[in-house]
């Protein structure tokens, strides 16, 4: 399976961005809002993508920092050299990415514009659903269907 079929499969396939002048509060209401973990830092309203700010980098830094990096933007703390998938990578690659580089959110690029983001959850429910399909065509066969 592609990353383009999980993108087609998200029910909004938006992407939500804060501008990296944002402050980390800002971020954390917009985290909050959207019940999501993470943000892309994009200077222009999401075609590009600046960095990514996870709600574990604001509480890593609330831990070593205190509540003062809450005014700070969140250009001082957000993850720079991101990592990218294309829409024409596989789940089973971007699985291992995201398990060896021990993060969860994936910004997706066509042509270095932003066109998602892949969850780990994503990918793992896609698996999934790869595995119950070949399970049904295997007892299919066995059957005689």
């Amino acid at each position: 399976m592609l990353v383009q079929a999980i993108l087609k499969s998200k029910a909004g396939s938006g992407v939500v961005t804060v501008e990296p002048s944002a402050s980390v509060s800002q971020a954390a209401a917009i985290l909050a809002e959207n019940r999501i973990g993470t943000v892309i830092v994009s200077e222009d309203g999401g075609q590009t993508a600046s960095g990514i700010l996870s709600e574990r980098d604001i509480v890593r830094e609330l831990a070593a920092s205190g509540s003062g990096c809450l005014d700070k933007p969140v250009s001082t703390y957000m993850t720079k050299k991101l990592v990218t998938a294309s829409q024409q990578d596989s789940v089973e690659s971007i699985l291992s990415q995201m398990t060896e580089g021990r993060f969860r959110h994936m910004p997706v690029l066509e042509e270095g514009k932003l066109v998602g983001i892949v969850t780990l959850g994503d990918a793992v429910k896609a698996q999934l659903a790869e595995l119950a399909m070949e399970k049904d065509a295997l007892e299919g066969m066995i059957m005689g269907h």
